[in-house]
């Protein structure tokens, strides 16, 4: 992406965050050092928090076998105010409420799924069954 088409991408951003349905009211403790709260152009040319989450150079539009998923990993892909993920009620909870949420909630009440995970054995057993005789 040329300076030029960056710069006219920049013009055609969609900038009105008292309109903007996937803003979440924030908490004070949460609005400092957050970023900008317009939309902004990634180094891939992507609008990132327009909504629209379409962009034809996203590699989400042009993916292929030979695509790294990393080039998908980092803040450059997340807005600091206008994520989708910012909806979900766990996130609700912390930011709007400062709720934390609680730790352990996916564990079972009496039942360790994991317990032979420590043992070194079980693993050999597991390698030598898999072996071809």
């Amino acid at each position: 992406m040329t300076k030029q088409d960056k710069e006219q991408l920049e013009k055609q951003v969609y900038i009105n965050p008292d309109l903007d349905p996937y803003e979440i009211e924030f908490l004070p403790q949460f609005l400092d050092g957050r970023g900008k709260r317009e939309p902004f152009i990634n180094e891939y040319g992507v609008v990132i928090g327009d909504h629209d989450y379409e962009s034809p150079d996203s590699p989400l539009s042009q993916w292929s076998v030979d695509t790294d998923p990393a080039v998908m990993a980092g803040d450059q892909w997340v807005h600091p105010f206008k994520d989708i993920g910012f909806q979900t009620a766990e996130n609700r909870d912390i930011f709007e409420r400062g709720i934390v949420p609680q730790s352990g909630i996916f564990m079972h009440p009496d039942k360790n799924s994991a317990y032979k995970a420590g043992k070194p054995d079980a693993a050999n057993k597991f390698i030598e069954k898999e072996q071809p005789e």
